[in-house]
């Protein structure tokens, strides 16, 4: 940590320390024995409280109501506990490995290094890993018609819901003791391109004395936002915004070898040659900003409680969501080995040639339609005795995804390609559009496949264990079995070689883990109160693993509490990282050493990455820190300091290629960098693919600093006013030897403040949500090695959005809301970009290119 970093965080300490002499907001439990204990996020005891040794954010179903979100990832990814890594299905392209699917990464670590469980359980992951090979649950599976609230454990948590809980945990709690019907109907859209949404949802419970039933059905729908909708932003060229100039070097037309020698086609516009030869084409227009889709899901709960106060329970969802992703015509290069011969009508060079990098435009944008079903069952008992809490459960669960491309989808086929050249009916120079006769012939049908599966069994105690003097401890232990495995499969045509210029993912692999925990909550004083816990974890793959949690809770005085937690984590590579498969990425950078020898190819062309499994993987172990302070010196305003420090060791990532290419590519004959062969007179051929796998980094450090506040203001006869505000300022992120803090993708300051006024049947909501600075292009010269660290780069301007609604209750069964969201209709701040996902003038990852989006809500009550 530099020194700056270290004075930083001295300050913040101490002002925590000094906070610590007045106090917090005791959520006081009623002092009656028949109160009922809960399972509160971050312990498996079951208490009368909600207060414990760790930071929970909660965000309830009317928080999210008033919020206007329609879907999880639009909530999730606005909090600032979220960072780098959170991914939703905007910018849906070919280049994306997990498209149709939403994440969130807590802390900036990876969505996972992220826990997801719904009702404290765990969720199967999705088919399709995100970025190659990191494995996480797909939030899009969970409606927002059927949660409660949802509890993010700010802390780690493996000593309590399972080792690879490293960066913290999202509980997502299902509603319950529904009684009655609701109906929700929602619909809105964007003033500037035309974009909607479509929501729906009928919620249904009924009770008994000794029964419980609901069923909920949700419905959503959005169109699509296409790039050529969105201006400057739909452009792969920024240079006349400022920015750089990212179109593709497969262009339409191309360039070809005559004799050996790179030669534009002579139909090239000159606006989109290249000084080394190459005809550039704007593939931007053609991705989805937003890609339609459509879900549609239904969550059941029943309970029955027999009469010796055993009680059966039964949890049943299913999801089916479909959506779209794509992007321009199929980018063709030199490995695809085709030729033009001497005798084609249209060859204007008089003799056999080699075609280099081309577009066949003429057959269309690739599009795929994707889609996802989920599954989860869950079945168990529980009751009481002895004053003992128990519960057993089995589960079983299911994520199954597709993605198809039909003929009509622009799906080129190489071989395909080559015949109809030969025979003199495929024109591949000049720009030239071929018939459809010919283009179905040149086209094919793909399809990818996977699945995932889960299934667990699990058992759990909790209820008062030993006095020690006058103070009851309690306790918690229970045991664990679960078996996971997935499988992607890409097309057979994609590993045979030819399918061009989209990313595919191959693995296969399953793992068997059991698990046992135990944990106290001991309180030595009536102010005091620790909490110790331990879970032992044992791989099939990758033997055992023991992980202690320290937990304290200290009371003062009335007005201030005090926290803290101590933790370690161990995730074992996840099952797509063991099972990794030949899979392709591509990314934008400049070839340096050719450029250096040969004088060509000195801009950023996009190049290929291929990905193989590492047999050699080793898991990644972490230890964590929490320090906090709560003050409450009313029940209408509290404030709460909470100071945090996560490491992970051995942190599995992609091999920097950077380092690849700077050890490999300046030799033609490397097996790691393979080149194409040279011209003649030339040392170095076209650089065709790096060869890369998943290994073991060094280690990763985060630090940081929440702040959240709550006050409420009576107004008398004209209602009250609520006011929140949740703020996270990023300390300090390492990885791998290099500060991230403040740099591309990792602002330091992230909040969101909320006020509400209530008057009567009416309420009034404004959201403000901020995402402060950072430094641009990590790679300022895209030469593959980032230098953010000895390069100072333009910087990314800060952002604040402003979300607002109204609602009004006519009745007891009607309720009428209109809200907008982005109401000044901020538009991303410029970004020139990473050369890899940002290439259209605005980090993606962090700013949403909608817009101001108005809707309405209608829910009606029976």
């Amino acid at each position: 940590m530099n020194q700056n970093k270290s004075i930083k965080l001295s300050f913040l300490t101490a002002a925590i320390c000094a906070a610590s002499t007045q106090t917090p907001l005791a959520l006081a439990a009623e002092n009656n024995a028949d109160v009922e204990r809960i399972a509160v996020t971050g312990s498996r005891i079951k208490r009368t409280d909600m207060e414990g040794a760790s930071p929970i954010q909660s965000i309830g179903k009317d928080d999210i109501a008033t919020m206007g979100y329609d879907n999880i990832q639009q909530l999730l990814e606005r909090m600032p506990v979220a960072g780098a890594g959170t991914f939703s299905t905007r910018g849906n392209s070919q280049d994306s490995t997990a498209n149709g699917a939403a994440a969130i990464s807590l802390r900036g670590l990876g969505p996972d290094a992220t826990l997801v469980l719904i009702n404290g359980r765990r969720v199967s992951i999705s088919a399709f890993a995100e970025d190659v090979a990191n494995s996480f649950v797909d939030i899009n599976s969970i409606p927002v018609s059927a949660i409660e609230r949802i509890d993010i454990l700010k802390d780690g948590a493996s000593a309590i819901y399972g080792s690879d809980a490293i960066a913290g945990v999202v509980n997502i709690i299902l509603k319950k003791d529904i009684e009655g019907i609701e109906v929700n109907l929602g619909y809105g859209g964007t003033d500037g391109p035309n974009y909607e949404e479509q929501t729906g949802s009928l919620v249904w419970g009924s009770q008994s004395d000794k029964s419980s039933a609901s069923i909920i059905l949700d419905y959503f729908k959005n169109t699509r936002l296409g790039a050529d909708e969105l201006g400057r932003f739909g452009t792969a060229n920024q240079s006349p915004y400022g920015g750089m100039d990212f179109r593709s070097s497969r262009g339409f037309p191309g360039y070809y070898y005559v004799n050996g020698v790179k030669t534009i086609d002579p139909d090239c516009p000159a606006d989109r040659a290249t000084a080394s030869g190459s005809c550039l084409f704007d593939y931007g227009p053609y991705n989805l900003a937003i890609p339609e889709s459509e879900r549609v899901g239904a969550i059941t709960q029943f309970e029955y409680r027999f009469d010796n106060e055993i009680t059966a329970f039964l949890e049943m969802s299913v999801q089916h969501n479909t959506s779209k992703a794509g992007g321009a015509a199929t980018p063709l290069d030199e490995k695809a080995g085709l030729t033009v011969p001497e005798a084609h009508p249209n060859n204007p060079f008089g003799q056999d040639i080699e075609i280099g990098r081309f577009r066949p435009v003429d057959a269309g944008p690739r599009r795929w339609d994707i889609e996802t079903d989920n599954l989860r069952l869950v079945a168990g008992l529980k009751g009481v005795i002895n004053d003992w809490d128990w519960d057993m459960a089995v589960q079983k669960g299911r994520s199954s995804s597709t993605q198809s491309g039909s003929k009509s989808q622009g799906w080129v086929r190489v071989d395909y390609l080559q015949r109809e050249i030969d025979a003199g009916n495929y024109n591949p120079f000049g720009g030239a559009i071929n018939s459809q006769e010919v283009i179905d012939r040149i086209t094919t049908n793909l399809v990818r496949r996977g699945e995932s599966h889960l299934t667990s069994f699990n058992a759990n105690i909790s209820g008062e264990a030993f006095e020690l003097g006058e103070h009851m401890v309690m306790m918690a232990a229970g045991a664990e079995y679960r078996e996971e495995d997935v499988r992607d499969e890409p097309d057979e045509q994609f590993k045979r070689g030819l399918i061009f210029g989209t990313e595919a993912v191959s693995a296969q692999a399953s793992r068997e883990q059991y698990a046992a925990f135990i944990e106290f909550s001991v309180p030595v004083t009536d102010d005091f109160e620790v909490q110790l816990a331990g879970r032992y974890d044992h791989y099939s793959d990758f033997g055992s693993t023991t992980n202690p949690k320290i937990g304290l809770h200290w009371t003062p005085t009335d007005d201030v509490t005090v926290r803290g937690s101590w933790s370690q984590g161990f995730r074992a590579p996840s099952l797509a990282q063991i099972g990794l498969g030949a899979s392709e990425t591509s990314e934008f950078y400049i070839d340096t050493y050719r450029c250096q020898a040969t004088g060509l190819d000195c801009d950023p062309l996009d190049y290929n990455t291929e990905f193989g499994g590492n047999p050699n993987l080793d898991a990644e172990e972490s230890e964590s820190w929490n320090v906090g302070v709560i003050w409450a010196p009313a029940q209408s305003f509290d404030v709460g300091f909470d100071l945090w420090n996560i490491v992970q060791d051995n942190k599995i990532d992609k091999q920097n290629r950077g380092d690849v290419y700077a050890a490999e590519c300046n030799n033609q004959n490397s097996t790691i960098c393979v080149r194409l062969p040279p011209a003649p007179g030339q040392s170095l051929g076209v650089l065709d693919v790096i060869k890369s796998t998943y290994v073991n980094t060094s280690s990763q450090e985060v630090q940081g600093l929440d702040i959240s506040s709550h006050y409420t203001l009576g107004l008398n006869e004209y209602g009250e006013i609520k006011f929140g505000l949740d703020w996270s300022y990023l300390l300090n992120f390492e990885k791998d030897g290099l500060d991230y803090t403040g740099e591309y993708n990792y602002p330091e300051h992230r909040w969101m403040a909320s006020s509400t006024w209530t008057m009567d049947e009416l309420s009034v909501n404004i959201n403000l949500s901020y995402t402060g600075e950072f430094e641009d292009t990590p790679d300022a010269d895209f030469d593959g090695t980032l230098d953010f660290t000895t390069t100072k780069s333009r910087t990314v301007e800060s952002q604040l959005l402003v979300d607002t609604q109204i609602s009004y209750r006519f009745n007891d069964s009607l309720k009428v809301a209109l809200g907008a969201s982005n109401l000044l209709d901020e538009e991303p701040p410029f970004a020139i970009g990473d050369g890899n996902s940002d290439l259209y003038g605005y980090a993606g990852g962090v700013h949403n290119p909608r817009g101001r989006y108005i809707y309405t809500k209608v829910s009606v009550n029976f």
